[in-house]
């Protein structure tokens, strides 16, 4: 009887010791509701591993292709994506640089959205041209890093790559003034790949008012002009994704009124916690609820703080503050890395995301499936429903919209007025 009370006694302490191997590993089941808080900093990453593991991390927003532009012309042959690029000038000397593909698999990034941007002075120019041009470098990057990336255009096929160990790669093009006040344009872009149209960037276009002019304007007026609403309707139809980033807090009223789809805000914060205006404030964070939207919680360090220092948990702080607001269903992340030249302590480049969900764990109020509804699954059920309201409405028989508006970029001095070219008699 003594040895088969020493063989119970053995067989619970191996158990217990397998249980707590595995919560090690792997995390508390999510079923419990809130974690209890783990005891330690590798206890917390293993958990967001896994979790990365079996969701994918998607980032909402990263400008590294406007920095290829910048540092070696869009040559892709003088480009090593694979090295690390902390080593390699002139990516080594500069503040802007936080990405390359080592750094993104010890992140654990599952997809990104990579930025089509060009600078408003491009506007009424060759903001068409230079756009076309990004895209086309976007696809050509992941085309030749195709070991380690894929091509995305759909909620389906992030998921495809993530299966296969690969980083989904999808493109979006940052400031309406990208179309040359073109709905044309826009379905070639949608045609080209691209999946979300930020409305502005630092610019009014002619049809939508951007936040960075928010300060000067009179209040007279809406966020969108008729036309304006005619670019919502039409990205609804095509199934393109609607970013509010950087648009006036008027834009962002008027684009949840007028969208049958989920709208998004590719990189930006809680107005309440830091008040710039390229942050989101209540009450539209509680239209965006409504709206079944997202909030990609940036890390610019001027849009944390206000100011030039910041850390993960004031990142955190962002996350914990929406989620109180209008819960965890409407949150994701998007960096802006490669686009800022502040980063948070702690978060200073793309290998850093583990860090901001293994901070979320530190509270003790997060399970693990919240933190995949961070990471990927809140961005993903946005997708698929902005692919059924396409879907209904061409079920619907809901055709392309023709709308043509007048604006410097069709009239203006740098643009031929159709019209009046006759056509020349061929001989």
């Amino acid at each position: 009887m003594k040895g088969a009370g020493h063989s119970r006694v053995w067989k619970l302490t191996v158990t217990f010791f397998a249980i707590g191997s595995w919560m090690g590993r792997v995390g508390p089941r999510p079923a419990d509701g809130e974690l209890a808080t783990l005891t330690s900093t590798r206890e917390r990453l293993q958990t967001v591993h896994q979790v990365l593991k079996e969701v994918p991390l998607i980032d909402g927003h990263n400008d590294l292709p406007w920095n290829i532009r910048n540092f070696v012309h869009n040559q892709l042959n003088e480009f090593d994506f694979d090295k690390d690029l902390r080593q390699i000038s002139p990516w080594s000397k500069s503040a802007w640089s936080q990405t390359d593909l080592l750094r993104l698999q010890q992140g654990m990034v599952g997809g990104q959205f990579w930025v089509a941007y060009v600078p408003c002075k491009s506007q009424y120019l060759n903001a068409v041209q230079l756009t076309l041009e990004q895209v086309d470098l976007i696809k050509r990057l992941i085309d030749k890093y195709s070991d380690y990336m894929e091509f995305a255009s759909s909620s389906r096929e992030i998921l495809e790559a993530h299966s296969r160990g690969k980083i989904a790669g999808l493109i979006g093009v940052e400031g309406g003034h990208s179309l040359g006040s073109s709905l044309a344009v826009l379905r070639t872009l949608y045609q080209l790949g691209v999946r979300y149209l930020t409305l502005t960037h630092t610019c009014n276009t002619p049809w939508a008012k951007s936040s960075s002019v928010e300060e000067e304007d009179n209040g007279n007026g809406g966020g969108l002009t008729d036309f304006g609403k005619v670019v919502v309707r039409e990205m609804n139809r095509l199934g393109m994704l609607i970013d509010l980033s950087h648009t006036a807090r008027v834009t962002m009223r008027d684009a949840l009124e007028v969208s049958k789809a989920p709208l998004i805000f590719s990189h930006s914060s809680a107005f309440s916690i830091c008040n710039s205006t390229r942050n989101v404030p209540d009450d539209v964070l509680k239209q965006l609820a409504v709206n079944g939207g997202l909030v990609m919680v940036t890390f610019f360090n001027y849009f944390v703080k206000c100011g030039p220092d910041a850390s993960v948990t004031d990142v955190a702080e962002h996350i914990y503050y929406i989620r109180n607001l209008i819960g965890v269903d409407y949150i994701g992340v998007g960096g802006d890395f490669d686009g800022i030249n502040k980063t948070p302590r702690g978060l200073e480049d793309v290998s850093r995301y583990p860090e901001l969900f293994a901070e979320l764990l530190r509270s003790g109020k997060w399970n693990v499936e919240d933190l995949k509804k961070v990471a990927g699954l809140n961005l993903l059920r946005v997708f698929r429903q902005v692919e059924k309201v396409r879907d209904d409405m061409q079920k619907d028989g809901i055709r392309p919209l023709e709308i043509l508006l007048d604006s410097p970029d069709t009239i203006g001095n740098c643009a031929l007025d159709i019209n009046s070219v006759q056509r020349l008699t061929e001989v």
